[in-house]
Order: C-alpha cells, then structure tokens, then sequence
C-alpha cells in the first residue's frame, strides 16, 4: 500500500522593506495609493486569491507594522499570519523571514516559500501557480522575461564619463522579477554558507543560491511585462493606468437557487430602467426575488437629471421596503457631432444626464447604501480610454464614471458601500440604434447579456473595479477577463467602441 505524501506548506513572503526615496515620498512606496488602495494591498489579495498560497509572511519596513497591520484588518485577509519588521538590508529581512518560516514546522518537515516584492503588485495567478508547480520538482526558482532593449556594460573613465566594454547577446538575457521560489531547506541552506562569507551581500535571494549553492539549477518561469515594479515616479503613473484598464472578473452564482437565495427580500432601484440594459437588469432581478423600482422617463416620469426626482424615487422605495440595497444607474445620452457645430441644449442636456445625474444619484443613494452595507453601479462606454470624434461630450462623460467610480469606492469603503462600474463592448440598445441605425446582426453584445454580467457584479463583494462585457467571450456576460495581460489588447478594442 502505497503512503499518502501530504502537500508541503506553501507560504507567500512579503518583502516590503522600502522606503520609497526613489519616488520622492516621506512614506514607504509600497503604503503609496494606486487604483484607490494601497500598493502592498494590492499585492496582499493576490496571494490571498491564490488556491496555490497556504499562508502569507509580511516583512515590512521598520516603524511601519502598524500600518500594514490595520491593512489587514480592513481588507480581512485571513492568510496573513505574520506581520513581521525587516532588517535593515535584504539580506538581513530575508533571514529574519526564514527564521519564522521555520517554526511550527516538525523536524525533517519542509515547506515552499516564495518571495515577492510588495512593489509588484500587478502579479498574475498564472506566475505565482507556476512556481509552486515548478517547486514539486526543482528547489530554485527564479521568474524572468526577455529583454527587450540591448543591454551594454560600461565603464567609466574619469571625467569623460562612461565607454561601452561589452554588448552581450540579447538572446541569453532575461529581467529578472519575483517571486522567486524556494524549498525551504534550500534557501536556509544557502544563507547559512552565505554567513561564512565576510563580503556576503546580495540584492536577491537567487543569487544567494547561485553563489552558494552551485550544484543547486535554479529554474526560470516565464514572468510578464506587466508584472512592474514601482520603483520609479513614471512607475506609480503606469500602475495606476494598467489597474484602470485590467479587468476583473464578476464571479457567477452557483445555481439558479443561489441568484434567489441572494435576492430574495432585497430591494433595488434602477435609474434608465424603461428599456434596454436597466429594463433587463429590472426584470432579472424581479424573477429571483428582489423588490425593484425600473425608473425611466417614459415610463414613471423620472428625469435622472432633476434631483428632487432621484430624491422622491429613492425615498418612496425606503418607505415601502424599509431598505435599499443596490441602485443602479443605466440611463445616458448620446448625441453624435462636431462640438463645434452642437448647440447649448445639446451640451447641457449631455452633461446633466451623463455626468450631473450619477453624481446626484450617488449623493443621494449613500445614506441608504450604508445602512445595507450595499452597491452603487454604475456604466461606462468602450471609448472611455481615448475619446472620438464627433462623440467627445459622450466619450468624456463616460471617461468620468470611472474616475468616480474608483474615488467613491475609496470614499465609502469605511462605510461598506461598494461601487462598480460596467463597461460593456457595443451593445444592441434603443440608445445605440437611435444613434447608428441598424448594424449587422451579431455585432453586438445583447442587452441580457450585459444585465446578466450586470447582476453578478451586484452580488459580488468587488468594489473599485471596472468590469468588461465582451462579445467575443463564449461565455456571453460573465464577463471572464483574465486580468492585466488584456489591458493592452483592451486599450485597442475600445478604440473602437462606443
């Protein structure tokens, strides 16, 4: 009879032990705010997402426990198990971090651990899976990419500056990134040679093993470009960008049962709910239980742009339900023209709807959201990234519901609320047909698929994000994005969306 081996213990290391001079701040760069949260907050869900990750170490900056320690308490990650003070080099975090992998463990009994910096906080699920797979059969690994650029070695000759010496061949060399991943009987090995060595230093924990341990191969997963660090002032502006445009996956109930099981006794209200995206969303949730108010102008009478309306409608479903737990927002404009050639009316008509009425209808819902610890959801269009021609007032209002989507979402965090954002990919609406006439049957996405990915999203405990609706996904209204790889393809996309 064959024995069961049981899975070693597989713990994510956090080292987040910089200061952040390099981008000019008086706090450490990875407490720096980007897309709403902290740097190393961000990088702490990922490893807390992550099936393959059983517990997480922090090693922070010395004075900065606290800090991250309130962190984890707001966000509630339950795989922290440590929050632990680094040492005043690398090297000295990293033993201090080796030394507190090693307790608990029996004698004999070995572990993975797997180092990452807490300035990467774009990291993929895909990477840190792969390292732990690689880890069931080397002892070292290190993740990489290909250098784009044409890496010379220089030397500097007095006052006359540097002088090219050497141009390695490209094809060899590889950007180093983390995590990098070790058993943990290897790495301590590695640091307990290292000790011997009066001029031990080291920038990485690889090289330790390198230089120490060379009978030890140290394997190479392939990393991604979008897995940067933040090390720079342009850095913190390309992260920031690069978390705008990720998508993120809206989870899908398990069952019918659990749609009605969420819904049932709950109320919603929908602002644009006479027809299209807001009538289908309306009409879902009333078949799984929900209590919901569709409001629009030709059919209750409401103008999202009047505020005493938005006002009227909201308090009218608190005193008939006695809460409110999900206002949604579909209603918009869209007049196509030059902007130069487009009256007054126009103009302020687009800005009203478009722009003034979300604002109103987000003032207005949050006293009631934060008594259900509910969520504001609100749309944006495909073109948000970069506006077009003849669409400016719309492509620029819509561009506005993002940034107001992940500013309340910091605002009101405290409180509970969540707010999202839809962009759905061009979809077969009144609005749009009115706008554009007829297009080619399947060129666009459904207003039920949208109402669908819509409804997920609501249920969901994401906040701050912005949820991509493709028609190329099988899955119709799941919206199945995998993350940061498709920002770039996606900034194309919308290019031509609307």
């Amino acid at each position: 009879m064959s024995q069961h081996i049981a899975k070693p213990r597989t713990t994510a290391v956090i080292l987040a032990g910089g200061t952040g001079q390099r981008v000019g701040l008086s706090i450490p760069k990875q407490l720096l705010k980007i897309a709403g949260k902290a740097v190393i907050e961000h990088t702490l869900t990922t490893f807390e997402n992550a099936d393959s990750i059983d517990d997480i170490i922090v090693l922070m900056a010395p004075g900065y426990v606290p800090d991250i320690e309130k962190i984890v308490a707001k966000a509630g990650f339950k795989k922290v198990s440590k929050v632990i003070e680094g040492g005043s080099t690398r090297n000295e975090t990293t033993e201090r971090a080796i030394a507190a992998l090693g307790e608990g463990l029996a004698e004999g009994e070995d572990a993975n651990v797997l180092f990452h910096d807490a300035v990467r906080p774009l990291l993929s699920q895909r990477v840190i899976d792969d390292c732990v797979v690689a880890l069931e059969r080397y002892q070292a690994v290190d993740v990489a990419i290909p250098s784009a650029d044409t890496i010379i070695v220089t030397r500097t000759h007095g006052e006359d500056g540097e002088f090219i010496t050497e141009i390695p061949d490209r094809s060899r060399l590889r950007r180093g990134q983390t995590p990098q991943a070790f058993k943990l009987s290897t790495i301590k090995r590695a640091y307990e040679v290292a000790a011997g060595d009066p001029n031990f230093q080291a920038t990485d924990d690889c090289s330790v093993v390198l230089k120490y341990l060379p009978d030890v191969p140290i394997h190479v997963v392939a990393g991604d470009e979008y897995n940067m660090k933040v090390t720079q002032p342009v850095d913190v502006f390309i992260a920031d960008k690069l978390f705008q445009l990720a998508s993120t996956a809206a989870p899908e109930q398990v069952s019918e049962e659990a749609y009605r099981a969420l819904l049932t006794g709950k109320t919603m209200v929908v602002f644009g709910g006479s027809y299209g995206i807001g009538k289908d969303i309306a009409e879902l949730a009333e078949a799984y239980g929900a209590k919901v108010y569709a409001l629009g102008r030709s059919t209750t009478g409401t103008h999202v742009e009047n505020p005493e309306e938005v006002d009227d409608a909201l308090s009218k479903a608190y005193a008939e339900t006695g809460r409110i737990d999900y206002v949604v927002n579909t209603a918009g404009v869209l007049r196509i023209g030059k902007l130069a050639e487009t009256d007054n009316a126009t103009i302020e008509e687009a800005l009203k709807v478009n722009y003034l009425a979300p604002v109103q209808i987000a003032r207005s819902s949050y006293k009631y959201l934060s008594e259900t610890k509910g969520q504001l959801l609100l749309y944006t269009s495909s073109s948000y990234t970069r506006g077009r021609a003849e669409y400016s007032l719309y492509s620029s209002t819509k561009a506005a519901m993002v940034n107001l989507t992940q500013a309340l979402s910091d605002e009101w965090a405290g409180d509970g609320v969540r707010v999202n954002c839809i962009n759905p990919e061009r979809t077969a609406t009144p609005m749009r047909t009115k706008a554009f006439g007829q297009e080619p049957s399947g060129s666009l996405l459904s207003s039920e698929a949208v109402a669908r990915t819509s409804l997920d999203v609501l249920l969901s405990e994401l906040t701050g994000h912005v949820i991509d609706v493709r028609q190329q996904d099988p899955t119709a209204g799941a919206a199945r994005a995998t993350g940061f790889e498709q920002a770039l393809a996606t900034v194309l996309d919308r290019q031509d969306g609307v």
